[in-house]
Parts: C-alpha cells; structure tokens; sequence
C-alpha cells in the first residue's frame, strides 16, 4: 500500500469539502488527480471511503477516522519538513559543540552565541577521546580540542596555540617559582590524567623526551578531578594553560625544560555542509590570537627569572 502525502492530503480535503471539485481547489490540483488519489486509496484498502447523497461525497465511518489519522500525519510531516529546514542555518538552526576545555572554547561560543543569537547551541564537554568519537558519529556538529592532527575527513582551523602547565596548591614550595624543570617534577608525587586524555599524551610525551616514566600517584578522568587532588595536596598535577580561570586554591607553573605546546583546533567533519556550522569557523577567525600565552621560553629551556638566578 503506497500512502504518499499527496494521497493524504487528498483524502483529508475530500472529506472535509464534501467534493473532488472543491479537494482540488483548495489543493492547487485538477480534479482528475484528486479523484484518481481516492481511488487508488480505495483500491490499497479494499473498500469504499466515500458514499453519494444528493450529489456530495459523504465520508463513511472508517473514512472519519482514517482521515483524522491522515491529518495528524500530514502534521508530523510538514513539522519534520521545517526541522529538517532549519537545522543548521541561522534563523532558527540548532548547532552542537564539543569541547575538550572550556577555556577558549567558550570564549568562540560566547561570540558565536552573540552573532546568531537565534542559534540554539548545546555543547557536550569532555575526554580527548570521547569528543572525538562524537564528531565521528555526528553527536556533535563541530568540535574544538587540542593537538589535533590533519586528518582528510575533518576541515580544521587554528584557534590558538596553548601549553600544558603545571599546577601546585598556592602554599607549596613551588608555588612561586616561574618554572619547574623534569627533576622538580621527579621530586614530588605526581596527579596525571586516565588515557585518551590530551593533556595526558603531552605530559607523556614530555617525560619521554627525558627518558624517563615516572608512576603517578593517582590518575584522575577528570580536569576537575585533577584540581581537587592537587588543591588537597595530593601532589602535583597537569593542565592546559587555558583550561580555566581557577586560581584561588591552585598555581600553574610552566614546564621549562621540553615542549608543552599544542594547537587548539576547531574541527568538523567535512562532508558535514550546514550554515551554522561555517559560521561557527568564522568566528574562530575573529578570536585567532585573542587569547594570548607568554611566548616559549629561551631555547635553553630557562626562564629569564630561573637564568638571572643561576639556577641550572
């Protein structure tokens, strides 16, 4: 049985205007179709919808409830013609964002939040990992993470460069100190990020460059996670620079002795072609660089303030 929306939408007027005539004006189609459409839908079904008294089409009883059924599914159709739409332009579109840390990415979404007010966003927080999964699978539209590599299924710009950090509770001995090199870290009890994360493959990619894998003393899912440990004291942990503006209970503190950068990236995938989505990476151009991070460190890996003190 064929039940196209036409076929539907015929019936429905039939039974509402009492004529084939009367269906197709108020369709915009000639008679013929309008009467040819009941007939086949008598045919699919086996029996008469309609029955003549003085020259009207009267709807019979299964007519009354199968047109009313018609009627709600025309609804749902034309409501799921304007979602489909909508979706992903910038009158009433809908955007989702996921973001391994809040900090810049918020910052783009603010923006972008201000230029398309009529946007609704929803953003999904979470792991190196699991974000990228989301993009992959299209639970989210567009992503932002860090260390990013190129990769032909996803269209990507630079936000901006950012670096993992130490952070120490504000009363530890390193609390003060500009920079901490690898044999500080080797000193203390170490707070280190569950795999998948991108945080976590920077740090391991910075103890490598000294040789060394050193055993935390707890690894944590969570950037939130990693705070509360260390703000109780439970060693020292590692952060993006910009992964947020905590700063009352915990110090962040550069690593001055190896490579800690990496790029922010906005990502999508790119056979992913909706509105929202290219307005999106044009806000990431008005925010490039906005976030500004000291410079690298001397190519000794010193501090000026750790040079000026000798410390080597």
């Amino acid at each position: 049985m064929s039940l196209s929306v036409s076929r539907l939408k015929a019936l429905c007027a039939v039974a509402e205007t009492g004529s084939f005539a009367a269906a197709a004006r108020k369709l915009g189609v000639t008679q013929p179709n309008v009467s040819q459409q009941i007939k086949k839908l008598e045919q699919s079904c086996g029996i008469s919808l309609f029955s003549r008294q003085n020259g009207q089409l009267i709807a019979t009883p299964f007519c009354e409830r199968a047109s009313e059924s018609a009627a709600q599914a025309i609804q749902h159709h034309e409501a799921f013609e304007t979602m489909l739409k909508h979706h992903g332009n910038l009158a009433q579109g809908h955007l989702s964002i996921g973001l391994g840390n809040a900090v810049p990415g918020m910052e783009l979404i603010s923006k972008f939040n201000k230029a398309y007010p009529d946007v609704t966003l929803k953003v999904a927080t979470g792991s190196f990992r699991k974000i990228i999964r989301a993009v992959l699978d299209q639970t989210v539209d567009v992503a932002i993470l860090p260390d990013i590599p190129k990769d032909p299924r996803f269209r990507r710009k630079v936000l901006l460069n950012n670096r993992v950090v130490a952070i120490v509770p504000v009363h530890h001995r390193f609390a003060s100190m500009q920079g901490l090199s690898c044999s500080d870290l080797l000193s203390e009890r170490l707070i280190f990020r569950s795999e998948g994360s991108s945080t976590q493959k920077v740090v391991d990619r910075y103890f490598r460059s000294h040789n060394v894998q050193p055993a935390p003393l707890l690894k944590l899912d969570t950037r939130e996670g990693v705070y509360e440990a260390v703000a109780h004291d439970m060693g020292v942990g590692f952060v993006w620079k910009t992964g947020t503006g905590r700063t009352e209970d915990v110090q962040q503190i550069d690593l001055v002795d190896g490579e800690t950068s990496s790029a922010e990236v906005v990502f999508a995938p790119k056979d992913r072609q909706m509105e929202v989505i290219d307005a999106f990476f044009g806000c990431c151009v008005q925010i490039k660089g906005s976030a500004r991070l000291p410079g690298p460190f001397p190519s000794a890996g010193l501090t000026p303030q750790l040079a000026a003190k000798g410390r080597l």
